[in-house]
């Protein structure tokens, strides 16, 4: 088994992927109701509530999400907080070390969703 995408639920599509545009420095595939943002491991889609309710009606609910991370491992994750600290995020956690090896930062995207930018510490 490959687990192969994260896929965002959202009514507003345009306004996430512009945000993921930002943070992310990747330039996004697709249009209109679907984005992906390739990432070396796995795809970040953003998929349009519209659409969703065509294929599934009533099977989700925007902008609710408080049990999933979103975690990108970064090369220095007090770089990425310096560049993303001028914008207006809303931030959890500023850079601390974790007990299990990573230097994380904390933030969600205008959804609500919890981001987690990180660069392991316990490696060489």
């Amino acid at each position: 088994m490959k687990f192969t995408h994260s896929c965002i639920i959202t009514k507003d599509v345009k306004s996430l992927c512009e945000f993921y545009k930002e943070i992310l420095q990747i330039e996004p595939c697709g249009e209109g109701d679907y984005i992906e943002f390739p990432t070396e491991n796995g795809i970040l889609s953003l998929f349009s509530l519209e659409a969703m309710e065509q294929f599934s009606p009533d099977s989700t609910q925007t902008a609710s999400n408080r049990s999933v991370i979103l975690e990108f491992q970064v090369v220095d994750v007090d770089k990425e907080y310096e560049r993303l600290n001028g914008m207006d995020l809303e931030w959890v956690m500023y850079p601390a070390n974790l007990p299990w090896g990573n230097r994380s930062i904390y933030f969600r995207d205008p959804d609500g969703n919890l981001i987690n930018f990180y660069t392991r510490t316990d490696i060489e």
